[in-house]
């Protein structure tokens, strides 16, 4: 299907991958498959999937370490596919990079939902394309961040998450309104999502959460963008 956006489903199970592969191709998307790690990575730098769909349970290379490799060398959104005792895994991987995750057992309804908010998220501003503040640039047409002469390595969702605190700068966002913003009024998460990567964000910038400079904790509240516009 000519302009289709393509998923990589990544899964050692064959039933869950054929049912991922009927629904989402029913859905509109192209998809691929990978049955364990090494074939997900190879998948991953010849077809350049829009978006892949990543079990964290695998034998051999698991989720957890492709996801690593594969932040290496891109930023394509990634969806965790967790069991429900692996509290840990979703941590880490939402701290690795993961866009979203979903808890098995899921439907596959709710899979394509959470995969149509990621790819349509995006943000840019009516007005202006490059928000600078002191040493920090953000550039939503380009989708880069600097800080100072310093390019900062972004995924999708936190480059969307931190865009969306910079383009309204001293204004406190709940978590509830950065999650309906940045992950979609679909979005079936919950608020710690938010939490986890705002962390991740400032590890990036080297922002110290503790007196931070760029993004400011509100207590009981959110989050806010501190830094003064230029």
């Amino acid at each position: 299907m000519a302009g289709a956006r393509r998923i990589l489903i990544v899964d050692d199970e064959p039933d869950l991958r054929a049912m991922l592969t009927a629904y989402l191709r029913a859905e509109g998307f192209e998809t691929s498959v990978a049955a364990d790690g090494g074939q997900a990575l190879e998948r991953v730098r010849v077809e350049r999937p829009d978006l892949i769909v990543l079990d964290v349970g695998m034998p051999g290379i698991d989720g957890l370490e492709v996801l690593r490799r594969v932040r290496g060398e891109s930023d394509v959104p990634v969806i965790l596919l967790t069991a429900r005792s692996e509290e840990v895994d979703r941590v880490i991987g939402l701290t690795v990079g993961a866009d979203d995750y979903v808890t098995k057992p899921f439907s596959p309804r709710e899979l394509a939902a959470r995969i149509k908010a990621v790819l349509r998220r995006g943000w840019r501003s009516g007005e202006e394309d490059v928000l600078r503040f002191n040493e920090l640039t953000v550039d939503l047409a380009r989708r880069e961040v600097r800080r100072g002469p310093e390019a900062i390595s972004l995924s999708t969702l936190q480059f969307d998450l931190l865009a969306a605190l910079a383009s309204a700068p001293r204004r406190v966002f709940t978590r509830d309104q950065l999650l309906q913003r940045v992950w979609g009024f679909d979005y079936f998460g919950v608020e710690r999502v938010v939490d986890v990567h705002i962390a991740s964000i400032r590890r990036a910038l080297g922002d110290d959460a503790a007196d931070p400079a760029i993004i400011g904790t509100v207590r009981g509240v959110g989050y806010r963008f501190i830094a003064d516009p230029l």
